[in-house]
């Protein structure tokens, strides 16, 4: 057998056992991936979330809490950290988070692989002068930049959608700019994120030509409801998808381009039987933390364990409180209708098991193929 597979499949039969004790306990291990709202404040006004109506006089923490938290003996293990909003480049100092972060590489955050950044790519200037600094700087540290960018069409129903007059015509000119700078940033990855409403499924296609056109990852999942992540209760009705609709997605995932195949197969059988079965450990190997400094162990639980203003991260993720929530991932409501598709890439390695189950599904040449386009090699040990 191919010796790097033998040892991967060591290392995943050996977290599966430890993730099995952990479920029992409710006792997480350390983040791997974390993810920062790192403001609330928000160009688009878009039709699906409601993150841009939390009142602009809500402070947002400032950076130097931010890097507080980066520097905690908690995140010593951290290998991806999601900077997400709002809109992150509607901060004048969102370069000195980055300076932070290649401070904080040789001592508290050796481990740190990849920097995720979400933008609606409205601000072309702004978010093209500035990637470009962080990539360099990122690329001294061996960390990659990658770059995620909100597309929910590629044309002009994506500014009815945003709700920002011009949207597609400056989305696409910062898309652009970004894939000039790949030329010269060989760490920095692009990639676009479509949220599926009901009035866009017929975009689909559209998007994964654009991406495939321009050599993007793509990440193409249902609208999500929930009084967590997105504050958006209140949308269901409009937002709900007719029979018709969920065909039309299970034709698109059926016949997708994209080498993350795991997640299409598992909402086609979402949508074939109402119930979401895959391993998280969020929780676990996973926080968020939203603006305002409240931590969740999951984006969609609205269940917040502590704010990092009032208790160490080591009190709020160690806490009894977690520990009581932690035991429950996987049976709450939010759990049996999750669509979320970026934190598979964290369950799969720690959960183990289910991940081993693909080897068999796949084969061994595309499954070791599968594991490292994903990057998920950064995750298992």
């Amino acid at each position: 057998m191919n010796p790097e597979l033998l040892k991967l499949i060591t290392q995943l039969c050996r977290n599966g056992l430890r993730h099995r004790y952990r479920c029992l306990t409710g006792k997480p291990g350390k983040p791997v991936a974390v993810s920062f709202e790192i403001t609330h404040d928000c160009i688009a006004r878009c039709i699906m979330c409601n993150i841009w109506k939390i009142p602009a006089r809500v402070p947002n923490l400032p950076i130097a809490d931010w890097l507080t938290l980066l520097s905690s003996p908690v995140l010593n293990d951290l290998r991806e950290l999601d900077v997400t909003g709002g809109e992150p480049f509607l901060r004048d100092d969102l370069s000195d988070l980055f300076d932070g972060i290649c401070a904080l590489k040789n001592t508290n955050l050796k481990r740190l692989r990849a920097v995720a950044v979400t933008t609606n790519g409205f601000l072309t200037r702004r978010v093209v002068t500035t990637v470009e600094d962080i990539a360099r700087r990122l690329h001294r540290e061996n960390i990659e930049l990658v770059m995620v960018c909100a597309m929910d069409a590629a044309g002009p129903l994506h500014e009815k959608i945003r709700r920002v007059k011009d949207a597609w015509p400056k989305l696409n000119e910062t898309i652009r700019g970004l894939i000039e700078l790949r030329r010269r940033y060989p760490n920095l990855i692009i990639g676009l994120k479509t949220t599926i409403l009901p009035i866009n499924i017929d975009e689909l296609d559209g998007i994964a030509d654009y991406a495939e056109a321009n050599r993007l990852f793509t990440i193409i999942s249902p609208c999500i409801i929930t009084r967590g992540r997105y504050l958006n209760p209140d949308l269901g009705g409009d937002m709900a998808f007719s029979s018709e609709d969920m065909a039309k997605m299970i034709r698109f995932y059926r016949g997708e381009r994209s080498d993350w195949s795991y997640h299409g197969r598992r909402l086609v059988e979402y949508f074939q039987t109402g119930v979401m079965r895959k391993p998280c450990t969020c929780g676990y190997n996973y926080v968020f933390v939203r603006s305002n400094g409240d931590v969740y162990l999951c984006p969609l639980i609205d269940r917040s364990v502590g704010n990092i203003r009032r208790q160490s991260l080591s009190d709020i993720f160690f806490s009894d409180g977690a520990n009581r929530i932690r035991k429950n991932v996987g049976h709450f409501d939010e759990c049996r209708s999750c669509t979320e598709p970026g934190l598979e890439r964290f369950s799969l390695p720690m959960e183990g098991f289910s991940y081993l189950s693909l080897l068999h599904e796949y084969g061994r040449t595309a499954f070791l193929k599968f594991h490292h386009h994903m990057g998920l090699d950064k995750y298992v040990g």
